[in-house]
């Protein structure tokens, strides 16, 4: 199945990040410090998700914005930078899972049940809401990491990034129907996993 064709015209932001590209094949140590602070924060972000974890995230981000600066000279502005970006680091983030799972590692199901040690109740906090609210956000971080790798990459991009269908499909190498598939049989797998919360 065929990428999608991405439109040639871009917005403000897109070619700014083009024009520092260009730059930084040249060498521009200043572009690429100016396109890295552009982008650092949502591109942790989405790779914490991802992982499920901040602990190597920015490790992560840091081996992306490395190989923006090797290839640099090779980049083509035929798609938004974002989707540039994000296909580097769906590479990188899908090596990392699979070197994970190789390891032992404390199950999902066991820090869903220990969760509740992470936020003791404090005398002067609202109990109620606040924990209500760190669980409910554990529940949804939780239920996304046992989404399989594209559904959870499209419900990243889409829910936190909001990332056009059309981009997601270029960085998932599929069609916008089968992001769309895909977002569909994710939703409805978290809504499975949240029953209980959205029931409540």
């Amino acid at each position: 199945m065929e990428p999608p064709q991405s439109s040639t015209s871009f917005d403000t932001e897109t070619l700014m990040d083009h024009d520092l590209m260009v730059k930084i094949g040249h060498g521009d140590h200043t572009a690429f410090r100016t396109l890295v602070e552009r982008h650092q924060n949502s591109l942790i972000g989405t790779i914490s998700k991802m992982l499920g974890n901040e602990s190597d995230s920015e490790d992560i981000a840091q081996q992306v914005f490395i190989r923006i600066w090797k290839h640099a000279k090779r980049y083509k502005p035929d798609n938004k930078f974002t989707t540039y970006l994000y296909t580097i680091a769906r590479n990188l983030v899908y090596n990392e899972s699979r070197r994970r799972s190789r390891k032992r590692t404390i199950s999902t199901d066991q820090l869903e049940e220990d969760h509740h040690l992470q936020f003791p109740a404090e005398a002067n906090q609202e109990p109620d809401n606040n924990l209500l609210e760190s669980e409910l956000r554990l529940a949804i971080d939780a239920a996304i990491q046992k989404l399989p790798e594209n559904q959870r990459l499209a419900v990243v991009l889409r829910r936190y990034e909001n990332v056009p269908y059309e981009e997601i499909a270029v960085i998932l190498k599929t069609s916008v129907p089968s992001v769309k598939s895909l977002l569909f049989r994710a939703r409805t797998t978290l809504r499975e996993h949240l029953a209980k919360y959205l029931d409540e």
